[in-house]
């Protein structure tokens, strides 16, 4: 009698594989547009994502036949324009990002030993304003009204007496739209990445990429709303008049630039890290030893991720800034090489202490050493400012870009894609179309963009569509210009071979790679619901070790881990302490639903409406999107106290807690994080413009109104306070109505202030800043008095009580914050015009 296979002992047990698949599958035909499944959704994202990579690498084959020889009147300028600024906006809004999100999304449940993500309607949800929104941008280029101010956007060329047409509108709006797909995304990868893991599995125990994906989604959250606020501030300065960025009406066009560059310097190391996680992953698989300084690893890409925040006016050191902050800068820049090489470092000596394989995902990890450290190194010397001076807006500049990104992104992204090829696919790949689509990207990239350092280095500006000859740069322009069509073949070559290794490659065994880890311990391709039953780390799992042995993954296989039933048709998974890994509760997750398609139509309602300046049907979309949101909410939850249930191994566990420990307490706090970034963002516009713009504020606009303030910051007061009674109160409807009370008088006070005090925004930079403010503090009390409104009809329909308080828990935090950020515009309105008064 012959040993059952590995293979064999990964199917779940008899009768088991049935009934799990018949809770977490997903209809077949129209039913596939509401799946909510973390698999389905995040290889949507990376298919999508692909597709844009290859629309992103076609304008790049326009622009390099452009630019091989000079007076090229292959693309007039104004084509030349919009294709320039399609690229970049594909290639860093609708690839790179969305690929990080989609390999999130697919991996890390199943690296967890989770069986889907915290809140799968979010991740469909994020994924179809993903859609709608790169598809709005990029349908643009088909009409011929694509953006074509660059990717940058900077004022006054994107303002509207530069770019009066509908070009800049769609860049604004569009890339908005994704946006929202990107909170989305990050906040589901927080409270999922903190709370949603198997059973033992402590923070300092869990898989490195699970770090990596962690701090990157943190990042998302604090780094993107300076680009949502500068995006929403131009687009009110072109559609009404409101003048931000204009300074002969008191705004300044380098407020643009520094709110662009909070988002994009952090977005270099958004882009990075997960890539770097695929490594830290990878590499100690083939090296054959587990990943060495895991501890020092996690370290530097927390120092990483706060250093980031630090380098924005890297990319602004020509500007005229005071010297002493050059000198800040210029440090700040040298100094995140640090934590960089900390990782590098532990992976070469991952490498020397292991017996490395090179097998093809290390092919291409080869290549991102290569590329990465030589594009990391111009980095440092762009950090230097005499040096940036004399390269700045040149092709060398372009030239770092592209070595940093590509060489930082693709050639792990490519590791990871044959890495876990397998996964995707249950096929194996081999090596001879994977070698040789290597190579020629390899080769064909350095070739286009080590001659870009000498062209910058020549003086090549960048952001041109033709130049004239004899300046020394026509050979090294045609050599760029024929590698760049070599590189192209290669990732063609890379689409081919998938496919075919998707169609006729061997079938993968299981754990191919002998990783011994989480994602693996499961039937390949990966049945809906991950794990018959998931596993209970012990003690003895140590950081960077293989965490699922062939007795593990069998035990799992065959249910006799945590959650091996089903019962009253629950899809359950564990829900764990975020330090501990402790389970504390059983999460029911929702199966599929059209919501999260109807709520992002509706927001594509808004953003559409807006762009084509239909307002009141703009606003018809934000109030399906609220209702729809309302109904999302009130799906969830129970009349009664939810049981204690048996999870297995003989635990027990309170089953879907509606209070504090429920992760809606935890998505709420993270999505309250991205408005503060907002919120501060705003607040430093017009700190920004008071110290720097000329004539500001005018005298006439100071004049203070204590009654108004008075009455805001009173009903601001109540709100809060009596959202905070209700938490604790037995009946807490009075409480709630009090607290709607409350912010309603907010409301009216904050609408009196826009309307009454302040001058039409149009006027002038600090009447607009300050409507902008209020307007914000109005929002957010309006948000309150919903929320208010909301908990109490909760409690009239007997889903709130002393143990299910989750929704006056929430209502009170927003009312908090809804307080606190209004008591701070309130100051700036009211109380500065006092201590500025001469």
């Amino acid at each position: 009698m012959t040993a059952p296979s590995r293979d064999d002992a990964l199917a779940p047990a008899p009768g088991l594989d049935g009934a799990l698949e018949a809770l977490w599958g997903t209809p077949r035909g129209w039913g596939r547009l509401a799946a909510v499944n973390h698999t389905i959704i995040g290889r949507r994202f990376i298919v999508t994502a692909f597709v844009f990579f290859a629309i992103g690498g076609l304008l790049a084959m326009l622009i390099r036949a452009q630019l091989a020889t000079p007076g090229n009147a292959f693309l007039d300028p104004g084509a030349y324009n919009q294709i320039f600024t399609m690229h970049g906006t594909v290639m860093m809004f609708l690839f790179a990002i969305p690929m990080f999100e989609g390999l999130a999304v697919y991996l890390l449940p199943k690296m967890l030993g989770a069986r889907d993500l915290a809140f799968p309607r979010l991740g469909a949800y994020g994924y179809w304003c993903y859609l709608f929104g790169g598809t709005l941008v990029v349908s643009a280029l088909v009409m011929g009204v694509a953006p074509d101010s660059g990717w940058f956007m900077y004022t006054p060329l994107s303002s509207r007496p530069y770019s009066p047409g509908i070009n800049a509108d769609i860049w604004l709006i569009g890339i908005t739209f994704v946006e929202v797909s990107a909170i989305a995304a990050a906040v589901e990868i927080v409270v999922s990445v903190l709370r949603v893991r198997t059973a033992g599995m402590a923070l300092h125990r869990m898989p490195i990429f699970a770090w990596y994906l962690l701090v990157t989604a943190g990042m998302m959250l604090v780094g993107f709303p300076p680009l949502i606020l500068g995006s929403i501030l131009l687009e009110l300065e072109r559609a009404f008049g409101w003048p931000f960025f204009d300074p002969v009406r008191g705004g300044d066009p380098l407020l643009w630039q520094h709110l662009f560059w909070l988002f994009g310097h952090p977005e270099v190391y958004i882009i990075f890290l997960p890539a770097a996680g695929v490594v830290s992953t990878v590499l100690p698989v083939f090296a054959r030893h587990r990943l060495v300084g895991y501890n020092w690893i996690v370290v530097s890409i927390v120092a990483m991720a706060f250093l980031s925040f630090g380098l924005w006016v890297h990319h602004m050191f020509a500007v005229g800034i005071p010297h002493l902050a050059l000198g800040f800068f210029s440090a700040a820049s040298m100094l995140v090489a640090i934590p960089t090489a900390v990782q590098i470092f532990a992976w070469i000596g991952t490498l020397l202490r292991g017996r490395p394989v090179f097998r093809l995902p290390m092919l291409f990890i080869c290549g991102f050493f290569f590329i990465f450290v030589a594009g990391g190194l111009t980095g440092v010397m762009l950090a230097v400012v005499p040096f940036d001076w004399q390269v700045h807006d040149t092709h060398f500049v372009v030239a770092h870009l592209h070595y940093v990104l590509i060489g930082g992104f693709i050639f792990p992204m490519m590791a990871g894609a044959y890495y876990w090829l397998p996964h995707f696919t249950g096929r194996m790949p081999v090596h001879h179309l994977g070698t040789a689509s290597f190579w020629l990207v390899f080769v064909g990239f350095n070739l286009t963009f080590l001659p870009m350092h000498l062209t910058g280095l020549l003086g090549m500006p960048r952001r041109v569509y033709t130049y004239a000859p004899g300046l020394g740069w026509d050979g090294l322009n045609l050599l760029s210009s024929v590698a760049s069509f070599v590189m192209a073949i290669g990732f063609a070559l890379f689409v081919v071979d998938i496919l075919l290794q998707r169609r006729f490659g061997r079938p993968a065994s299981a754990d191919p790679w002998g990783a011994g880890t989480l994602e693996w311990a499961m039937p390949l391709p990966p049945p809906s619901y991950n794990f018959a039953s998931q596993p209970a780390l012990g003690e003895a799992a140590q950081p960077g070790q293989a965490l699922a042995g062939p007795a593990l993954a069998a035990s799992m296989a065959a249910g006799e881990q945590h959650l091996g039933i089903t019962r009253n048709g629950w899809r359950e998974t564990l829900g764990v302490d975020a330090v501990t890994g402790r389970p504390d509760q059983v999460l029911l997750l929702p199966g599929p639903t059209f919501l999260p398609l109807w709520a992002a139509v509706a927001t594509g309602v808004f953003f559409v409406s807006a762009l084509f300046k239909l307002y009141l049907l703009a606003l018809a979309g934000a109030a399906a999107v609220l209702v729809l949101v309302i109904l999302w909410l009130w799906s969830m939850g129970s009349r009664h106290d939810m049981p204690i249930v048996p999870i297995g191994l003989g635990q027990s566990v309170p089953s879907a807690p509606a209070d504090r420990r429920s992760p809606l307490r935890g998505a709420l706090v993270f999505t309250l994080v991205a408005d503060a970034s907002f919120f501060a963002s705003l607040a430093f516009g017009q700190a920004f413009l008071w110290v720097i713009a000329p004539n500001w504020p005018p005298p006439a606009f100071m004049a203070p109104a204590p009654i108004l303030a008075g009455l805001a910051a009173g009903g601001l007061g109540a709100a809060a306070v009596a959202a905070r009674i209700a938490i604790g109160a037995r009946r807490p409807q009075p409480w709630l109505a009090v607290s709607a009370a409350g912010a309603a008088l907010a409301l009216a006070a904050l609408a009196a202030t826009i309307g009454l005090r302040l001058p039409p925004p149009a006027t002038h930079a600090y009447a607009a800043a300050a409507t902008a403010l209020a307007a914000y503090a109005a929002f957010h009390a309006a948000l309150a008095l919903v929320a208010a409104g909301y908990s109490w009809a909760r409690c009239r329909a007997g889903y709130v009580s002393p143990s299910r308080d989750l929704a006056l828990h929430n209502t009170g935090l927003l009312a908090g914050y809804a307080g606190a950020t209004g008591l701070v515009v309130l100051a700036m309105l009211h109380g500065l015009p006092l201590l500025a008064a001469p």
